[in-house]
């Protein structure tokens, strides 16, 4: 049963990307004074920045893409660092305490690694389809964690669904009409959804 007062135009997404970003942020337990970072402010990234952001979280929003520094901080971001930039990379080594991967692609895991916490967590959501190059002693010198999730449970699917009312947090859509599926079908190919595509009728 949906809580009252959701948004039913934008509440779908949150069955499928909303609770794969929520459910890390419960199982890895996450303070509100911790300081975390998100990879790739897609479809996923953007919902866990909002998360993480009501959640208490100073959140660090890392890409690669500068252009995006504002839109990212209007979004919620405290912070918005290069991911391509060493020293940027730098300057928060040892900062954070969890960071969240929404990509599906390889990237420079030690450079991660090496920005968490002692103790710290990079938690993966994001399907990476090669393996992922996890240097041991980055692990072993800070106590450092690697770990991943699918979706979450029914009932911490209704307690994001109680969060999200609390804290006005939805998906960022764009809506198409039922007749026009075709064209949002070809939307979503072109890679121009921003950030997720919902049909109404």
């Amino acid at each position: 049963m949906l809580p009252e007062g959701i948004d039913m135009a934008k509440a779908g997404p949150l069955f499928c990307g909303g609770i794969t970003v929520f459910s890390p942020i419960v199982i890895s337990g996450v303070q509100p004074t911790d300081k975390v970072g998100i990879i790739g402010i897609g479809g996923l990234g953007h919902l866990a920045l909002k998360f993480l952001r009501a959640w208490g979280c100073e959140v660090t929003a890392f890409t690669s893409s500068k252009d995006k520094t504002q839109k990212l901080k209007e979004m919620g971001a405290h912070n918005v660092v290069d991911s391509t930039d060493k020293d940027e990379l730098d300057k928060i080594t040892g900062t954070l305490d969890f960071i969240l991967n929404t990509t599906n692609v390889k990237l420079n895991w030690d450079a991660f690694l090496a920005t968490l916490s002692p103790q710290g967590k990079l938690h993966t959501v994001g399907a990476v389809l090669e393996p992922m190059e996890i240097p041991a002693f980055s692990l072993i010198s800070g106590e450092k964690s690697v770990g991943g999730s699918p979706l979450g449970s029914i009932a911490l699917t209704r307690k994001m669904l109680e969060f999200c009312v609390r804290h006005d947090i939805y998906p960022t859509v764009e809506e198409f009409k039922m007749e026009d599926v075709n064209k949002a079908i070809e939307h979503l190919h072109d890679g121009k959804a921003r950030f997720r595509v919902v049909l109404k009728a």
